[in-house]
């Protein structure tokens, strides 16, 4: 009898440990980080001093660090935080670059909201209070994961913070500072959107993206899920996963849904029944992130997110197609990673379905043919939908001196979704050259109370 319970334990975390490779390794924006996390994950192993080959120059910086605002490193989809994985680093190692830089793990597949509000407890410290009217709206418990110490409690106006988003998380900091606002946390009262120095985002998910239809959101309504489609593997996989509820798994990597109680000791088999049937949790109630993704999804979000007249904006919008004879295709067969390639394909030839509604007044499917095998580059630039905020295309570095603030600059960057991020040596010299001009400008031209001189841009 001990020897069946031990083997079936052993199937189960078997199963479910598949599990999770199955859905990394077959859908959305982490199909091809599955290929890079083998590779990353041997270098961490046989490599332990790839990391020293990011530049750091402690004995400059190692003075007044306390001082310095703070720089958030936000992940997307399927992303993970510092000490997940293993200890693998999600933004490869850039974090390094500099002496007081943030990793915050955030849910990995929870709604862009959910994120939002995680991140500021995270930041500040305390329980996550999740709201009270929209955690009955969408069936889960108002709070979350404690945090006995922030990670920078003092964080106010007079201490703010950069922030850097990679695909959806840079419109996770858009909410966040749409609710710093708002006043939307009890108990903070003084909440301004000054407590955001600024916003760089890397591939950043501002407009949504016509790869959620591809992969099974409903173009209908960019709400609801087609029977048959990889997101359905993806959601079945999820409760799977949180059902189970294998503890060392949980901490090695967590989708991030533990406040919608999904785990088989508080359900039990007809809660499980419940979900998979698509009558409760995060898949029935909508309160996930691929609704947020998609085109409708992301102009109900920025229908209600402003940009500041005091924070400095920076996007970084990744492409990798062409257009040969009037016709976008994938731009080669080589800088494109072997499990991206089929996607940039697809998105360059999407269109909407002939008898759907447009999912905005003026929408035409060649405007989003470019893209970077996830997002749309229309979508990466800045906030467009429903209305346009202020933006200046930077084609040359001198364009933008000095940086103002409250202005979405931005540039085109030749790479696919996940070129700067998990794998650094598949980047090269480019991930270098993107970090370190991120991570200069955060330090040298993004300070609200001193003046960027015109001769100090130059990247």
């Amino acid at each position: 009898m001990i020897r069946w319970w031990i083997s079936s334990l052993q199937f189960v975390e078997l199963f479910v440990s598949s599990l999770v490779h199955l859905i990394y390794g077959f859908y959305i924006f982490s199909t091809a980080v599955a290929g890079d996390l083998s590779q990353a994950l041997s270098d961490l192993i046989f490599k332990p001093n790839l990391a020293s080959g990011l530049k750091r120059e402690d004995s400059e910086r190692s003075t007044n660090v306390d001082d310095l605002p703070p720089i958030v490193l936000v992940h997307g989809i399927f992303g993970f935080g510092k000490g997940r994985l293993g200890g693998l680093s999600y933004f490869a190692g850039a974090e390094k670059k500099d002496d007081r830089v943030l990793v915050p793990d955030l849910g990995s597949l929870t709604s862009i909201y959910d994120r939002a509000r995680e991140l500021f407890y995270y930041l500040k410290g305390g329980q996550v209070d999740y709201g009270e009217e929209h955690s009955k709206a969408c069936g889960h418990s108002r709070f979350g994961r404690v945090y006995e110490k922030g990670h920078y409690p003092e964080w106010d106006e007079d201490h703010p913070i950069h922030f850097v988003g990679h695909s959806a998380g840079a419109q996770v900091v858009r909410v966040l500072q749409q609710m710093l606002a708002d006043k939307a946390f009890r108990g903070y009262e003084n909440t301004s959107p000054s407590w955001v120095l600024s916003i760089t985002s890397l591939s950043g998910a501002f407009n949504g993206t016509t790869r959620t239809y591809l992969d099974g959101m409903q173009p209908e309504d960019g709400k609801s899920l087609k029977p048959v489609s990889l997101l359905q593997l993806c959601r079945i996989g999820v409760i799977l996963y949180d059902w189970f509820d294998v503890q060392w798994l949980k901490e090695y990597y967590n989708f991030g849904f533990d406040h919608f109680n999904m785990s088989r000791k508080k359900i039990g088999i007809w809660g499980l029944v419940s979900c998979l049937m698509g009558k409760s949790g995060p898949f029935a109630s909508g309160d996930w992130i691929l609704p947020d993704l998609t085109i409708q999804g992301s102009i109900r979000l920025n229908s209600h997110i402003n940009t500041f007249p005091d924070t400095y904006y920076f996007s970084y919008a990744t492409k990798r197609t062409r257009k040969v004879m009037g016709v976008t295709v994938p731009s080669g067969l080589f800088g494109i990673h072997p499990l991206l390639f089929l996607r940039v394909l697809q998105m360059s030839q999407w269109t909407f379905p002939p008898d759907v509604p447009p999912p905005y007044k003026g929408y035409r499917d060649n405007d989003w043919w470019d893209n970077d095998g996830a997002l749309n580059t229309i979508s990466m630039t800045h906030p467009r939908l429903p209305a346009e905020h202020p933006s200046h295309f930077v084609v040359k570095d001198s364009e933008c001196q000095p940086l103002q603030p409250g202005i979405w600059y931005y540039k085109i960057v030749e790479g696919d979704h996940i070129l700067f991020i998990v794998n650094r040596e598949r980047a090269g010299v480019q991930f270098d050259l993107i970090y370190d001009s991120i991570f200069e400008r955060c330090r040298k031209h993004a300070f609200r109370k001193t003046p960027t001189l015109p001769n100090q841009m130059h990247q």
